[in-house]
């Protein structure tokens, strides 16, 4: 890998790790619900949890990419579809109810939010 391909790399992995998507805003909401040290599981839960999902697809899907480069596009425009999607069901969604008391549930454990990055639309895309 040359010097400029990782430094593209680099950037690319930057600008997708702070950029709002659905794991930020799962943290956001966690934290201001249940406070930093109940989030530090699903905090831990979407790092590892990314990082394999990345890792499996790599070593697996790369195969079915060489084979079939077109299944690359199609995996992504899926992936677009979906977030729009979701974006649309957000924009027309009720306004939430009020709560009064203390936030309601329980935050996402480790292996929830491990889990979750195999139905993360961003993740996939990327």
């Amino acid at each position: 890998m040359t010097q400029e391909t990782l430094l593209a790399l680099m950037a690319f992995a930057l600008v997708t790790s702070i950029t709002p998507g659905p794991n930020n805003l799962m943290l956001l909401a966690s934290g201001a619900n249940f406070g930093l040290r109940r989030s530090v599981p699903h905090m831990a839960g979407i790092s590892l949890g990314h990082m394999a999902m990345v890792l499996l697809l790599g070593a697996g899907l790369a195969g079915v990419f060489v084979l079939f480069p077109a299944a690359q596009g199609i995996l992504k425009a899926l992936s677009v579809i979906y977030m729009i999607y979701l974006a649309w069901k957000i924009a027309n969604a009720a306004a939430p109810e009020v709560q009064t008391g203390p936030a309601a549930g329980t935050p996402f454990t480790f292996v929830q939010a491990a889990l979750f990055q195999w139905v993360n639309p961003k993740a996939w895309a990327m």
